[in-house]
């Protein structure tokens, strides 16, 4: 909900762009990378990260979404492939090319898409590049209009040991699958004769796109809560000239939950959820003000990734929304859509169960 006036954010700002500049973030980082300084304890062993190294290697090496925008490789804003370039328009409606780029992106990896008419306020207003430190002004041409928003689940059982190097390994995959299907439906599109931005964590946000799209909502946690997978999913989009037929938001009791469980803010190592109600003013230069909203603090969340030498995804494995799809849990999330009063209930059996316990990484 825009409560005041919102600015495009820029991407220095973002903790890992602060972690190039910022003294006190750039110390984060260093401990973070040091693995010779890893805890001696279960799931931060060095036989624990080959995994996660191996995981990560589509992004880090053919997408690099993460170093900044318009990189060669899977999130290019234009075509390798000269075939591409005189691809004839097709001559389709916008209905059936809306239900051809859902299937074309369902059939390359994605576990959920919605499409949402581009807002520019979620183009960043700079992006770095994290390999030569430049920063420059950011603009997308005025046809691109569209935006399709696309989540991929990350695996549930590595989840569950967060905070570890094993649950570093779901999160690596879920950016090289990102990468991987966003640049061949952004491929597809082009092959239809229609321009296409292929976007992961570079040239925009993706929570909002992605609740514009229809994928779900925002959660205390700040991250999108999908009805089927919960947070535990990776958000990618692209951006198109192609005309489609947007989603509409999607509504299904998430901040109505939120608003009562607070599981994240109190499983939060670094306390960087809030178990207060939303606000709407930055509380960090990483925050952006204008929109009311639970507001987390990045900086204690980072600083704690930098003294666990992973990343940790604890809100992820805590929320009662991340459940395997099964019928007593689409069960639950009816119950939670259409009857709210019996929320405490399912709250109160979800810790009765233990599904929000820490899993050892020996046991995947």
């Amino acid at each position: 909900m825009f409560v005041g006036p919102v600015k495009r954010f820029d991407q220095r700002d973002d903790m890992f762009r602060r972690s190039n500049y910022d003294p006190i973030v750039m110390k984060w980082k260093k401990q973070f990378t040091d693995r010779d300084g890893s805890p001696n304890k279960l799931g931060y062993s060095h036989e624990f990260f080959p995994l996660t190294d191996a995981a990560w290697y589509i992004e880090d090496h053919f997408a690099m979404g993460n170093v900044g925008s318009n990189k060669p490789g899977l999130y290019a804003w234009e075509s390798y492939d000269k075939n591409t370039i005189n691809s004839p328009k097709s001559t389709l409606g916008p209905e059936e090319l809306t239900r051809k780029v859902k299937n074309a992106a369902a059939f390359f990896g994605a576990s959920l898409v919605g499409i949402c008419r581009l807002n520019k306020l979620w183009i960043y207003s700079h992006v770095v590049d994290d390999l030569t430190g430049e920063r420059q002004e950011l603009s997308i041409p005025e046809e691109f209009q569209y935006a399709i928003a696309i989540a991929i689940e990350m695996d549930y059982n590595h989840v569950q040991t967060s905070p570890s190097a094993a649950s570093s390994a779901a999160t690596g995959l879920g950016y090289s699958k990102m990468a991987f299907t966003v640049g061949l439906v952004a491929h597809f599109i082009r092959c239809m004769g229609y321009a296409a931005i292929p976007s992961g964590n570079d040239t925009a946000l993706s929570i909002p796109i992605a609740v514009e799209a229809g994928l779900g909502e925002l959660g205390r946690n700040g991250l999108l809560i999908t009805e089927k997978y919960g947070p535990r999913v990776r958000l990618c989009k692209v951006f198109t000239d192609m005309p489609l037929i947007p989603d509409s938001p999607k509504y299904f009791g998430a901040e109505r939950f939120c608003n009562l469980c607070k599981k994240c803010a109190r499983d939060c190592p670094s306390q960087a959820i809030s178990n207060e109600g939303k606000c709407s003013e930055a509380i960090t230069a990483s925050n952006n003000s204008g929109i009311l909203k639970w507001m987390i603090n990045p900086e204690q969340c980072y600083r704690f990734w930098g003294a666990n030498r992973t990343d940790c995804s604890n809100c992820i494995r805590v929320c009662p929304f991340n459940q395997r799809p099964g019928w007593h849990h689409d069960l639950v999330r009816y119950f939670i859509k259409h009857v709210p009063w019996s929320n405490a209930f399912f709250l109160w059996f979800h810790g009765l169960l233990n599904y929000d316990n820490q899993v050892s990484p020996t046991d995947l």
